[in-house]
């Protein structure tokens, strides 16, 4: 599969465009724009999993959104031409604002002042960069290698002191976890496994959870994979854990170097929105949305994308219907970073379906990407310009455009 067989042999806009206007009326589409794959770490055992719980549940547009890789880009595009599910080519960064940073300000990581998640949406397929952006790259995901397999040899001294009878192999457990890049939840992971593996009752697995946990009663039952995974890094793998290793500041690159690379690449600059926990806090950087919208385009960010599976429904509406009115390209997604196996179909917290409004919202994100997609795949210029500015005048044009795109790929 390459990117000539997906757009580059797609007719004309002008054709697309006539080839729309002679279909019946279009209907809008359920989208999960941002999903993780087992490239990054994620609750689905192959990528075909999620577009076999798509086509289930009627999600007709899926955006593949690994951590700092695009190993899975050849697969995730072969399994869209399969299914006739539109591809969403997209990429997660970690960055850096150390202003914000020694000011104490939290962004979207309610946990770390300064520490920025961003994506890429809409990336060149096959994934293209320039040499420069390359090695930035290629930095952080070495690093971050770097830092797991610290943690693994760290674990591996911990469990010889408790007699644990089993150690791991950074390689192997690259091998048999994950693909190309090892991170903190595969250890988790491969931990809460070998325990089962080895204690035959629940009483020595138990026993064993206790020593691990220095004393720490465990909280969670020994079938929940997902509870005893999130245990068992915070127990050993964040501040204060026995395999804690922190991050060297070679892993993480500034926001401008984020948005350089994502745009080398063909994408458009996208802030993830945390929004609202389930207490209703909402962290310094998101508090007011007219001082966050200022700041994001201050930044040169036109795109938002929500995990609506983490908020309130009506904060998550009064938000979006905010920054919808400020033509932000918005997507919404459900990530499916955890152990935890929830539905395709982006839902609400508690499980509160998106409206029509807010699904319509979204598929305009998603139809906006698809026209960049394509634009970018004939040699065109997307939805960013060269410099890096969004054609927010425009939205309703590349919204026609996208539908066409995604109408002609899926028929």
């Amino acid at each position: 599969m390459n990117d000539h067989s997906i757009f580059k042999s797609f007719p004309d806009s002008d054709s697309l465009l006539e080839e729309l206007k002679s279909k019946r009326k279009q209907k809008v589409l359920l989208v999960n724009g941002h999903f993780h794959t087992p490239f990054s770490f994620s609750a689905f055992t192959e990528i075909e999993q999620a577009f076999q719980m798509a086509k289930a549940e009627g999600v007709q547009v899926l955006g593949i959104n690994d951590f700092y890789t695009t190993d899975g880009y050849s697969e995730f595009a072969d399994l869209a031409v399969k299914y006739k599910i539109f591809p969403l080519f997209n990429l997660e960064f970690m960055a850096l604002q150390r202003d914000l940073q020694d000011l104490g300000i939290r962004v979207n990581d309610p946990a770390n002042p300064g520490r920025t998640y961003m994506s890429g949406k809409g990336l060149a397929y096959p994934f293209r960069i320039g040499q420069s952006e390359q090695k930035l790259l290629d930095q952080v995901q070495h690093e971050s290698n770097v830092q797991t397999a610290e943690m693994v040899e760290k674990l591996n001294i911990f469990l010889d002191e408790l007699n644990a009878g089993f150690r791991f192999n950074y390689e192997e457990l690259k091998v048999r976890y994950a693909k190309n890049m090892l991170r903190e939840r595969h250890i988790a992971k491969a931990l809460r496994v070998a325990i089962d593996e080895k204690f035959a009752s629940s009483e020595e697995k138990v026993a064993f959870y206790l020593r691990l946990f220095s004393g720490k009663v465990l909280k969670s039952g020994l079938n929940d994979a997902t509870g005893l995974e999130n245990e068992i890094r915070g127990n050993l793998l964040k501040t204060g854990g026995k395999a804690f290793v922190p991050e060297d500041p070679k892993a993480f690159l500034n926001l401008e170097q984020v948005n350089e690379i994502i745009i080398s690449a063909g994408g458009i600059p996208c802030y993830p929105v945390l929004l609202d926990n389930p207490k209703g806090v909402i962290t310094d950087f998101e508090a007011n949305p007219e001082v966050l919208y200022h700041s994001l385009v201050e930044r040169k960010i036109y795109s938002l994308e929500l995990i609506p599976g983490r908020n309130d429904f009506s904060v998550l509406k009064e938000f979006v219907r905010f920054f919808r009115s400020k033509n932000f390209l918005i997507t919404f997604g459900t990530e499916h970073n955890t152990p935890q196996l929830d539905p395709v179909k982006v839902s609400c917290r508690d499980g509160v379906d998106l409206d029509e409004e807010l699904n319509r919202i979204g598929y305009e994100g998603a139809c906006i990407i698809a026209a960049h997609q394509y634009l970018v795949a004939k040699g065109k210029e997307g939805y960013i310009n060269l410099s890096g500015i969004a054609k927010s005048e425009e939205y309703n044009a590349f919204v026609v455009l996208g539908q066409a795109v995604i109408s002609h790929f899926i028929d």
